[in-house]
């Protein structure tokens, strides 16, 4: 009973709080990030240096107006931002955050559940994430939103090809497609898959980009173009879920790339043993860093990349990154077979 419902239990209520806690410091760590880059202080006004400006977001959104525009489709209009949220949320179910463990004398894991074919899961359920834009756009009855919902769903189709071509020769490297397999993989191997894979690293990295509709990929949102895209007519807390559903992706991406491409929770060089003293960190600690670092990245790449033009984007898109994609794959095939 504890071990089948309790603590599987409580590792949900864990992981959904930290990521909503962390979705809410985000937004304040762009906003610090964004005004440093541009000389400028940032939110300082709500607590010391502005900490409690998250607080101070959530309550205006919470007790904001919340309108639905005469025309729209009412009960659409209203599921489209549940069903951008719920697939961003459901995704950690799969994410390890560290090996299994001893505490209080009972074998704990650190992550929610580990399935076979963990990677595909994780590309599927991600992949549903845009139907809430596409739904949004179309039940607002209004054209702005509308375009946007076509450019979201034109770019999740052109970048998601490259994507999962490219995770595939991280599954040929490890064999398997279990989360906790691959991170167990690049220990064996002795080799982080990011110094095997440089070129699937970069390709998912921009994938993740585009796919999470981030900068310089952000052109279903594009305020000067679209007024603010496929969320235009939202406000309140529907809106709110719509910017929880894009921060959780951002945290998704950085997570999945560390898990491939950094050896998830290990340490830097785990199979050198005059660096072993790197173990007395817990595990946890390397993987958050890890997915830190890459969630600073998404936010110096907006504060410095301007915007592509929308041809620009299909371009690299179809042009560039699945030719790549395809190449890295027969590459990859090619040396595994000759090493086996």
């Amino acid at each position: 009973m504890i071990d089948q419902v309790l603590i599987p239990l409580l590792k949900i209520v864990i992981v959904l709080n930290a990521t909503l806690v962390a979705v809410t410091y985000m937004v304040l760590l762009e906003r610090k990030v964004i005004a440093w880059a541009q000389s400028r202080l940032g939110p300082m006004r709500v607590g010391p240096y502005g900490v409690l400006q998250p607080i101070a977001d959530a309550i205006k959104l919470m007790i904001k107006e919340d309108i639905t525009p005469v025309r729209a489709d009412k009960w659409v209009f209203t599921a489209a931002p549940i069903i951008s949220m719920v697939p961003a949320l459901i995704v950690y179910a799969v994410i390890p955050f560290g090996p299994t463990v001893s505490l209080f004398g009972r074998k704990v894991s650190l992550y929610i559940t580990d399935i076979n074919v963990g990677l595909l899961y994780i590309v599927s359920v991600a992949s549903v994430g845009v139907y809430g834009i596409i739904l949004a756009g179309y039940s607002s009855n209004s054209k702005y939103p509308l375009l946007a919902s076509l450019r979201a769903s034109a770019q999740l189709i052109s970048y998601e090809v490259a994507v999962t071509l490219t995770l595939v020769s991280v599954i040929l490297m490890a064999g398997s497609l279990s989360m906790v397999e691959i991170v167990n993989a690049q220990y064996n191997q002795h080799v982080w898959f990011v110094f095997a894979q440089p070129f699937a690293f970069v390709l998912v990295l921009i994938g993740g980009l585009a796919e999470t509709n981030r900068a310089p990929f952000d052109l279903p949102e594009a305020e000067q173009e679209l007024t603010g895209g496929f969320h235009t007519e939202y406000s309140g807390m529907r809106f709110a879920l719509f910017f929880l559903a894009e921060y959780a992706n951002m945290i998704v991406v950085s997570s999945v790339v560390t898990t491939l491409f950094l050896g998830g929770w290990l340490p830097p060089f785990p199979n050198v043993g005059a660096l072993h003293l790197l173990y007395y960190v817990p595990s946890w600690t390397w993987f958050l860093i890890k997915s830190f670092l890459f969630l600073y990245l998404f936010i110096w790449i907006r504060a410095t990349l301007p915007r592509y033009r929308y041809d620009q984007l299909m371009r690299l898109g179809w042009k560039v990154l699945i030719p790549l994609a395809i190449l890295n794959l027969v590459v990859t095939g090619i040396v595994k077979v000759m090493l086996m």
